[in-house]
């Protein structure tokens, strides 16, 4: 049996097109349980975790820490375990959000979430993205590859090497990032085909 992944499940929504996209990989999956499963290098039974869905930040950021899982994301990560974070995923690693002000994100990337500047927000649809190169997440993958967003706001990473991908909407913005075992991406891979599938891929095949 393929090592077992976790896909958080705090609420929101979005989650179901998430494990099919794993089932369809061959990937075994499951929802986690509890933090405690995510709080002990020794005792976990997951090889990978992946933090999906959509929403607001501090709604997102409220649930995750009244249900522990926050200290238990940040322990997760600052071990540098495997993870993949998408769309709210990748906004909560980030320390706070025009979206919530006063709200304290995970703070695990320096640097802030923001809001479009334009009238047309959110951004829905299809968005080329341009990875950078070396980039294990993009492997196999043209360099300008389109991938589905949906969003209103934008990370902006003061850690420039964590920066993987950029795309464009008003502006040129993080839309992806790595940084040891650490990935995230604002577009959303399971709505987005065959580029989106390739992605998980090279993400479950670390």
């Amino acid at each position: 049996m393929s090592a077992l992944i976790g896909v958080l499940d705090y609420g929101a929504g979005n989650l179901g097109s998430v494990m099919n996209a794993l089932e369809r990989l061959g990937a075994n999956a499951r929802f986690v349980a509890a933090p405690g499963e995510l709080a002990s290098r020794e005792n976990t039974p997951y090889a990978k975790l992946l933090f999906p869905g959509d929403g607001h930040f501090g709604t997102t950021m409220e649930s995750l820490e009244k249900s522990g899982y926050a200290e238990a994301l940040r322990f997760w990560i600052n071990e540098d375990r495997p993870f993949l974070g998408i769309c709210i995923g990748l906004q909560a690693l980030f320390g706070a959000s025009e979206e919530a002000p006063g709200v304290r994100g995970l703070g695990l990337i320096r640097g802030t979430v923001k809001r479009f500047p334009g009238r047309k927000v959110p951004q829905i649809g299809w968005n080329n993205t341009s990875a950078r190169t070396g980039s294990g997440l993009f492997r196999g993958l043209p360099e300008d590859s389109f991938f589905y967003y949906i969003h209103s706001y934008y990370v902006e990473s003061e850690e420039s090497g964590a920066v993987a991908a950029t795309a464009g909407y008003y502006l040129e913005y993080c839309s992806a990032v790595e940084r040891g075992n650490l990935a995230a991406v604002q577009f959303h891979p399971e709505k987005s085909g065959a580029a989106g599938l390739r992605l998980l891929e090279n993400w479950l095949a670390g």
